[in-house]
């Protein structure tokens, strides 16, 4: 199973963008879903993550801007991205929490600047 992360782009300070990530096919005992971030030279953060039980986690830096949700079927987790600032610049990965492993996304950049 492999997940396609999609919708980066470059935007404007105070822009939005939704980021889309679908996983190729099922993957069992799903825990939870989420949203992960690197920017140049900084290690990888968590920005949002949503468990099987729709409990949701975001990083402080992005509460009140960004909302993570998901479909019904659990294959496809989304990143709803507003007020977007330049410290927001990154690539973005999504991640999907399985029974037996964690499945990661191949990234997608989001750059923010005018």
């Amino acid at each position: 199973v492999q997940l396609q992360a999609s919708g980066g782009g470059l935007v404007q300070p105070g822009g939005s963008l939704r980021l889309s990530c679908e996983a190729s096919g099922t993957i069992p005992g799903i825990k939870g879903m989420g949203w992960y971030r690197q920017a140049p030279g900084k290690q990888r953060e968590l920005v949002a993550f949503i468990t099987v039980g729709g409990s949701i986690n975001y990083a402080d830096s992005v509460k009140g801007r960004f909302t993570i949700s998901r479909n019904r079927a659990k294959t496809t987790v989304y990143l709803q991205m507003n007020s977007l600032e330049p410290e927001d610049t990154a690539v973005y990965y999504c991640k999907i929490v399985g029974a037996w492993r964690d499945y990661w996304g191949q990234g997608t950049l989001v750059t923010v600047s005018s």
